[in-house]
């Protein structure tokens, strides 16, 4: 597609599975090809090691503003759109997740009513019990705020039966926004310290797939060291973690819901 046009629909999703409980689904709503795999790389490798279902809604490829490597080297916008969801379907393959393209146009992404409406038909398709999205700030790069505002719009109006659509209703999945790369210019508080040690191999393995932002490697690795730190410092000393916890951070935007405190 051309940028600024409407984007295309999504790919068909895979038939249903039939026969017994459906497996946990996680949905994913990432504004780049590479995001997901940077900031929920390691929560996406934890749910599908427990045969969870993952989808991972990518609304653009990141062609503009995310791949400075390939504009450099004289790659024309189709050729660099190609290169990034090849590395984000490697990447999606290598944690387990099934990823969705929307090639929505990015730097700007504009959120419309139509892109909005494929998103609530992903959310009433997949019947997501977990969603992880962008938080609603970041001032050096718009497209992950768009993302938030129609990842969160589109799960209220999915939980609307007089909303218009395909599939069932949805009910109202807990919401984790994860972290963006720049945290402290971006409002981002750690609430939640998610232990990603035992899949951490494989999320080094699903970023090096995203050779167009090689930069980004070893910084989130050093990220997911210094969360780890963190985790075990609010865990408590005689858990039995590992020497080197590995971890991502996340917030909530909305309340937990619980019967006890824990």
């Amino acid at each position: 597609m051309t940028h600024g046009t409407a984007p295309a629909s999504p790919e068909p999703p895979a038939p249903p599975e039939h026969g017994g409980t459906p497996p946990r689904s996680t949905l994913v709503v990432t504004a780049h090809a590479g995001d997901f795999v940077w900031r929920a790389g390691g929560a996406i490798a934890l749910a599908a090691s427990r045969g969870e279902k993952v989808t991972v809604a990518c609304l653009t490829f990141g062609e503009r503003g995310e791949s400075a490597k390939a504009w450099r080297e004289g790659k024309k916008l189709e050729e660099i759109k190609s290169i990034r969801r090849a590395e984000a379907e490697r990447a999606a393959a290598t944690l387990g997740a099934e990823v969705r393209f929307f090639d929505a146009g990015d730097y700007p992404l504009t959120p419309t009513a139509e892109l909005t409406d494929l998103l609530v038909a992903v959310y009433r398709d997949t019947q997501p019990d977990v969603v992880l999205t962008h938080p609603a700030e970041d001032p050096y790069n718009g497209d992950h705020p768009a993302a938030h505002r129609m990842a969160l719009e589109a799960r209220v109006l999915a939980q609307a039966i007089g909303y218009p659509g395909p599939g069932e209703i949805i009910g109202a999945p807990p919401v984790f926004l994860f972290e963006p790369h720049q945290p402290e210019m971006s409002g981002f508080r750690p609430e939640v310290l998610l232990d990603i040690t035992e899949v951490w191999d494989t999320k080094r393995k699903a970023m090096e797939c995203l050779g167009a932002q090689q930069h980004l490697w070893d910084y989130y690795t050093d990220l997911a060291v210094r969360r780890g730190v963190q985790l075990k410092r609010n865990a408590g000393p005689n858990l039995g973690l590992a020497h080197q916890t590995m971890a991502e951070a996340y917030m909530r935007p909305y309340p937990q819901i619980a019967k006890e405190l824990a």
